[in-house]
């Protein structure tokens, strides 16, 4: 109980951390008596609360144009309008802007005017989901921490778009029109830092090439992709989270040693086409292997064994690590196998 409640606690952390900045800073305090009655110059179109002096809403109001926004912003809020373009003049004196909300809007590249976001050079949140962006905008400033591009019209990545952004730890580009030609084999060269990396619902066949070393959370649902490249995962050696649901992945499209990769602690493979239990390691606590073909469950294959090493055989004192197992949608017919258990003594829920 205490593993799983550590491991619980682990997640959230894992989950969280590309967050913790943010949640910081929107409730950051500033005191009214630092503004000067010049200060709280407010946009007519907008409403700016005088409690929260660094925020501007724009949110909701019909709007064509950005407008000016004052110095003192933070957060700067124009979600749900009818904004085309972003052009340099309204921001000339945001200097300060940390988070910008442009969600659900109509802007395209060609609107993007160059050097408006890249100005920004404190800028660390850019919202842009939902809007018609054929390519992820570029430049950008090097201060970028998270890029959300979410249901856009994405199908290229200009060479160099991430050279600079050594800083980004979450990108998402969920519900585009990604192809596998869109990446090259240094896409993605200057992320450093990157964490999470989202590119669910698009139309890739093949693995991302090249991903950042500490891709931390990989996530893949909803694509066409058929097999996994050998020795993909020595690219990305802490990989911890990975959803590859609702693919066509087989059993002869995986690496020899499957999912034997002791980074690995949540592995999702929901609605795809295997016929067997891949290999996993010692250290996976959550598999989803629910709507497969599978058939029957070989237990001497499966189960891992630990290492060698001393300290890697003290921590698997009570076996492999596997928590939760899914493997409803197959072919397979209770009772679970007494073997299965006895292997993974640390099983909480086993769904058939």
């Amino acid at each position: 109980m205490a593993g799983t409640i550590c491991f619980i606690l682990w997640v959230l952390f894992i989950t969280d951390t590309v967050w913790t900045r943010s949640v910081r800073q929107v409730y950051e305090v500033h005191d009214s008596d630092d503004w000067t009655i010049h200060d709280f110059e407010c946009p007519v179109e907008c409403f700016c609360p005088p409690s929260f002096p660094t925020a501007l809403y724009c949110e909701n109001r019909g709007l064509k144009e950005i407008p000016a926004i004052p110095s003192r912003i933070w957060y700067l809020y124009l979600q749900n309008n009818l904004i085309e373009t972003i052009p340099e003049k309204p921001f000339e004196n945001a200097t300060q802007l940390r988070w910008i909300n442009l969600n659900k809007n109509k802007i395209t590249n060609y609107g993007i005017e160059k050097g408006a976001l890249s100005q920004l050079k404190k800028l660390l949140f850019l919202f842009l989901e939902d809007n018609e962006l054929e390519e992820v905008p570029s430049p950008l400033p090097r201060s970028l921490e998270q890029l959300q591009l979410a249901r856009n019209k994405v199908s290229r990545i200009p060479q160099g778009t991430f050279s600079n952004l050594e800083n980004l730890t979450l990108l998402d580009l969920q519900n585009n029109k990604l192809v596998d030609n869109a990446f090259q084999r240094d896409t993605f060269k200057g992320l450093k830092n990157l964490m999470q990396l989202n590119m669910a619902k698009n139309a890739l066949r093949n693995m991302p090439p090249r991903l950042p070393a500490n891709t931390m959370q990989l996530f893949l649902d909803n694509n066409s992709i058929e097999g996994i490249p050998e020795n993909y995962f020595n690219v990305i050696p802490k990989v911890a989270f990975l959803r590859l649901n609702h693919n066509k992945l087989s059993d002869e499209g995986l690496p020899s040693r499957g999912f034997d990769v002791s980074s690995i602690l949540d592995l999702q493979l929901s609605h795809n086409q295997l016929t067997k239990v891949p290999r996993i390691s010692a250290h996976l606590q959550h598999l989803h292997l629910d709507h497969n073909k599978i058939k029957s469950v070989n237990v001497s294959v499966i189960c891992p064994s630990p290492s060698t090493l001393p300290a890697e055989r003290d921590s698997f004192s009570y076996g492999p690590h596997l928590r939760y197992l899914r493997l409803d949608g197959n072919e397979i017919k209770p009772p679970v196998p007494m073997a299965l258990m006895t292997c993974f003594r640390l099983l909480q829920a086993v769904i058939i």
